[in-house]
């Protein structure tokens, strides 16, 4: 989130996730839907030709975008000019990777298949997406660890704020698959989850549903007091009230045993297994489900720690009224763009980081004119 700027609302929220019916699910708020079957969801015309990330993704994009009221009779999105999107993924394409890898080293090359090539590139997800709804807005990926999913939603505000977008379609995926399995030793989520982003006044226009929450804060730091100390979390005598806290951390202690809540603390991977760049947008989704559910708020995600950079997210219901943003530094990564934004994109920014650039496709129709 840019400071001095409109706080970003989330008008829609959807979950491609095995066992979950939607995102009420990761609240327990559920109304006992059919589940997301991932034997039988994956499989239609629409899905030939695509990795198994972007199969997940496309779920819950379309789930997303409909609940925002953003897509027309023919199931692409009414402002195509208008719509971007950001995915968050870590291991979204390894799996293809290492399979064409071993192809490569068992056939050589003339064992490949050139349809399955695009999925060698980080970036096949998010264009995936794009083509599919027929978003022709800024297309970026965060491959940014376990703080990847709040990152992006760092992103997606930044686009709104500079009007390069007036929709962000925010995507947190991890695929399981056995190299995913043999890197990570452990249980992970097979699963997509997005959100639709945009302002308040942008979805009042357009005759879109209330905003189920707003985000109002971002912050980053080495670790997690400093970035929920940067999202600017309101409190008195150094504690900070809270209705929610989605975070993984077990024992918090220091400056984050000041924290209390009154809704308590969630944790989405001991129901999910290890969520890594899908985490943060997971993160949100519950935080939008609990605050339009009845829940009280401020809702609190942090995502990060064990050697890796912290990030934190602050959001709040709609019958709240946000405070001014905090200041906030930008992540210290750089998407990679599939469809170009211009460097200056993030000038109007406060405490921008020189090193933070985003990078050019050349001759991309969407450069600046």
């Amino acid at each position: 989130m840019i400071p001095g700027t409109a706080h970003p609302a989330v008008t829609g929220t959807g979950t491609a996730v095995h066992g979950l019916a939607g995102p009420a699910d990761l609240v327990g708020r559920g109304d006992g839907g059919p589940a997301f079957d991932t034997a039988t969801a994956l499989t239609g015309r629409d899905m030939r030709n695509k990795d198994r990330g972007s199969r997940l993704a496309i779920r819950a994009a379309g789930a997303a975008l409909a609940a925002a009221g953003l897509l027309d009779a023919s199931g692409r999105v009414a402002d195509p000019e208008g719509t971007a999107v950001v995915v968050s993924s870590n291991f979204g394409n390894l799996g293809s990777v290492v399979e064409l890898a071993d192809t490569i080293a068992a056939e050589t090359v003339t064992g490949l298949n050139p349809l399955r090539l695009p999925e060698t590139a980080c970036s096949v997800i998010a264009a995936w997406v794009a083509i599919r709804f027929g978003l022709r807005g800024p297309s970026l990926t965060v491959c940014n660890g376990t703080s990847g999913g709040l990152d992006a939603l760092f992103w997606a505000s930044s686009l709104l704020a500079t009007r390069r977008a007036r929709a962000v379609t925010v995507i947190g995926v991890e695929p399981t698959n056995d190299a995913v399995r043999r890197l990570l030793g452990a249980d992970s989520v097979d699963g997509a989850v997005a959100v639709v982003l945009e302002t308040a006044e942008a979805a009042d226009e357009r005759g879109g549903p209330a905003p189920a929450a707003f985000l109002t804060g971002y912050g980053r730091g080495p670790d997690a007091a400093g970035a929920i100390a940067a999202t600017g979390l309101p409190g008195a005598g150094g504690r900070h009230d809270l209705g929610l806290w989605l975070t993984e951390v077990d024992r918090p202690d220091g400056a984050l045993s000041m924290v209390r809540t009154s809704g308590g603390v969630l944790g989405l991977e001991r129901r999910l297994g290890r969520c890594s760049g899908a985490l943060g947008v997971l993160q949100c989704a519950a935080a939008a489900a609990h605050l339009s559910g009845g829940g009280t708020g401020p809702v609190l995600a942090t995502a990060g720690g064990a050697g890796e950079p912290v990030a934190a997210v602050l959001l709040t219901g709609a019958d709240a009224t946000p405070a001014p943003l905090a200041s906030t530094e930008v992540p210290h990564s750089t998407p990679h763009v599939t469809r170009a934004v211009p460097t200056t994109a993030f000038t109007d920014a406060e405490n921008t980081d020189p090193e933070v650039s985003v990078r050019h496709r050349k001759g991309s129709r969407h450069a600046e004119r």
